[in-house]
């Protein structure tokens, strides 16, 4: 088997039987496609909730020690959630690393199908089904929205985001799509002077509630939305329109 990464890194050999995945949805989606392929996870990999494989720390700073230790023949990391010093770090030790990087649906559903392919499971049910979904999704009449992901300080979803592309094709227009940084920042005194009709609160990173978020933009609708279905690709993409749809009707 011979593929790349979205990063352009290419794995060539026979499908791995030992995965360690250092990101919670990729930890979803594999574990839906064979839980058997994985023997490691991190510390805040949560699905599924019976996942009984050892853990190696969070995704930020694994124990790389622990991951060698495994003897993984594939480690799985995201470009956002995990550090280049990690992934070089693994490289170095000879552990093939598969790096994720989808700015949008589209690319984070033929980055699934590629890392599939590779462990030697293609077309798993759950990426068919959310292919399809995605294809057709439901709209919302169209709405203007700024989606803060962090405060203290403020931070929202800029340019070219996974979540900012997903919540564009259920029709939420992101207020700083345009902005020069993915993740721009707000000064203290911004917020209530963005232009929004909506603010997306996720319960992740961030967990925001109903006493902690909306006070900054008075002037706007809060919805407040699931986390998971907003910026987790793997299987929480086929419900993921119907559920966000309706948390941000409400």
């Amino acid at each position: 088997m011979t593929s790349s990464d979205d990063r352009g890194t290419a794995y060539a050999g026979p499908p791995p039987r030992r995965v360690v995945s250092l990101v919670p949805s990729l930890t979803e989606a594999i574990a839906a496609t064979d839980s058997g392929l994985l023997v490691g996870a991190t510390d805040w990999c949560t699905r599924p909730g019976d996942l009984d494989v050892a853990r190696v720390g969070g995704t930020k700073w694994p124990d790389i020690a622990r991951v060698l230790a495994l003897r993984p023949d594939l480690v799985v990391a995201n470009a956002e959630e995990n550090r280049d010093e990690d992934v070089d770090a693994l490289r170095a030790a000879g552990i093939p690393v598969w790096v994720t990087a989808p700015a949008t649906v589209d690319q984070a559903l033929d980055s699934l199908g590629r890392l599939c392919a590779v462990l030697d499971r293609p077309g798993p049910a759950w990426l068919v089904r959310a292919r399809a979904v995605w294809s057709h999704p439901p709209r919302l009449p169209e709405v203007r929205a700024v989606v803060p992901i962090w405060r203290r300080p403020w931070m929202v979803l800029g340019r070219d985001t996974f979540a900012g592309d997903l919540l564009g094709r259920l029709g939420v227009g992101n207020v700083f799509a345009d902005s020069p940084h993915r993740y721009p920042r707000l000064a203290k005194d911004d917020p209530a002077s963005v232009d929004a009709d909506l603010v997306v609160f996720p319960d992740e990173p961030y967990a925001f509630t109903p006493d902690d978020g909306p006070e900054a933009w008075p002037q706007a609708r809060a919805a407040f939305v699931s986390g998971r279905r907003l910026t987790w690709y793997g299987p929480s993409l086929v419900e993921a329109p119907e559920i966000l749809i309706a948390q941000l009707r409400r």
